[in-house]
């Protein structure tokens, strides 16, 4: 009783703790924070310089003694250290003015997380000045995110891709009935254009030249209508700068690995799904969220392989922090998706 009368007073926050982007969202405003999880540090005083969209641009533009540094890894903690700050600067960043009481913290974290990595992440919150962390995964968090009847006893599949991990899973009453966490998500693109380029064009491309590139012509299967675009590196052989054009067709080749891959996964978890769950599958569908799911054609191609319906959220960049915010709304009832 005595917690429920501080919960009152706290200002309780739900964290998508991203490897490409954190966000932020409080039950009175919904989302109130959507930075890229970057972190510049003066490598020579040990200084952080920026955080967040600021220090998104220093990366590959950086003097030596300056680093941009993305301390989240395939969906878990890389850096101790520097998530900590990261976190730390995002929680003074939104939660403004007296504080009385430490803010309680629900993150998501991916399905396949180590015991170890949980603590990690766990810590990482307390370090950074929150008091009670709660962890949910994130197929469960999207799940909520788009509104899906998680505590029913049916069957709902969706897929997350992030920046670290795409993540699949099939959910009945409040738990994951079987999952895939796969490590090839969006920076897996990110680094099969910038291979593609290296190989088949002996140019260098920076990160961000290479997340643009996907992003705007990026596809995983042929476009009614084909796109071209120029991308600026450095001569692999030369080192003189350079500027080539290409078509959709050069990135759909380069990512048709990691593409490969999240089918793959998907296949998995449906050989894996009992019959029953199954069949609610077959009339409902799959869900798709997350930054990566907005690859151009993807849904199309896992339609073509699985033959059943994908739909995509309204809003899948959002959908998981979404999700997680929804258990701030009565902790209590949804500690059963907790996993922590």
């Amino acid at each position: 009783m005595l917690k429920k009368f501080f919960r009152l007073f706290s200002q309780d926050l739900a964290m998508d703790l991203g490897t490409a982007n954190t966000l932020l969202y409080t039950r009175k405003a919904g989302i109130v924070l959507n930075e890229p999880s970057v972190v510049a540090v003066d490598a020579e005083k040990g200084t952080v310089l920026a955080i967040g969209r600021e220090a998104k641009e220093f990366l590959g533009r950086t003097p030596r003694r300056i680093k941009a540094v993305r301390p989240m890894r395939d969906g878990v903690i890389a850096d101790f250290d520097i998530t900590s700050r990261l976190i730390a600067y995002f929680i003074r960043k939104v939660l403004t003015g007296l504080r009385l009481f430490r803010p309680d913290i629900v993150i998501c974290v991916p399905s396949g997380i180590t015991q170890v990595e949980k603590r990690a992440v766990v810590e990482s919150a307390r370090e950074a000045g929150a008091g009670e962390v709660n962890l949910i995964e994130e197929p469960m968090a999207a799940a909520l995110g788009a509104g899906l009847p998680v505590h029913e006893p049916r069957g709902s599949m969706v897929i997350d891709i992030g920046g670290g991990t795409t993540e699949v899973a099939v959910i009945s009453l409040s738990a994951l009935a079987c999952a895939e966490s796969l490590r090839v998500a969006g920076d897996a693109m990110n680094m099969a254009v910038q291979r593609y380029f290296q190989d088949e064009f002996r140019l260098k491309i920076g990160e961000n030249m290479a997340e643009r590139i996907k992003m705007v012509i990026g596809s995983a299967c042929p476009l009614k209508e084909p796109l071209e675009a120029e991308v600026g590196g450095k001569d692999a052989v030369s080192g003189a700068p350079r500027v080539i054009r290409i078509s959709d067709g050069h990135i759909r080749e380069a990512l048709a690995g990691p593409v490969r891959a999240i089918v793959h996964a998907v296949r998995l978890t449906l050989e894996k799904t009992p019959p029953e769950l199954s069949a609610d599958i077959a009339r409902n569908g799959i869900l798709m969220a997350g930054g990566g799911s907005l690859l151009k054609g993807l849904s199309d191609v896992l339609h073509e392989d699985t033959k059943l319906k994908i739909a995509l959220d309204e809003d899948p960049l959002t959908t998981i922090v979404r999700g997680v915010g929804r258990t701030l709304d009565d902790r209590d009832f949804y500690r059963r998706v907790y996993i922590s």
